[in-house]
């Protein structure tokens, strides 16, 4: 088994974390970064890869945030893995409580792709 590559520089090889029944566990850095306090880059979520803009206002009730983070991107279909665009909405923290408590999600046909 190759050892794998440290998340942060990868170019040195992760520390060793423990072994156990036999079985070698690493960390998810290498012992330089640990050393020197380096962070892990942050992962973008799988709708920005997917091209996907969070918008200013809510697709459900029009709110219009002044911080970004009152807004989220909500998966129609609640499949966190489907990112394509259709299936995405941008709603404010009071909507999600709004439908989730509903236990109504929207479903594909109940809303009008953006254009």
């Amino acid at each position: 088994m190759n050892r794998p590559l440290c998340l942060t520089c990868n170019q040195n090889f992760r520390a060793i974390n423990c072994y156990r029944n036999g079985k070698i566990y690493y960390r998810k850095q290498c012992t330089a970064c640990l050393k020197r306090g380096k962070k892990l880059p942050v992962p973008k979520p799988r709708w920005q890869e997917g091209g996907y803009q969070k918008k200013a206002a809510c697709d459900r009730c029009g709110f219009r945030g002044i911080y970004s983070r009152q807004l989220l991107v909500y998966h129609i279909d609640g499949n966190l893995h489907n990112s394509n665009p259709k299936n995405l909405k941008t709603i404010c923290q009071n909507c999600v409580i709004a439908v989730m408590k509903a236990d109504l999600p929207w479903l594909a046909g109940d809303l009008e792709p953006d254009r």
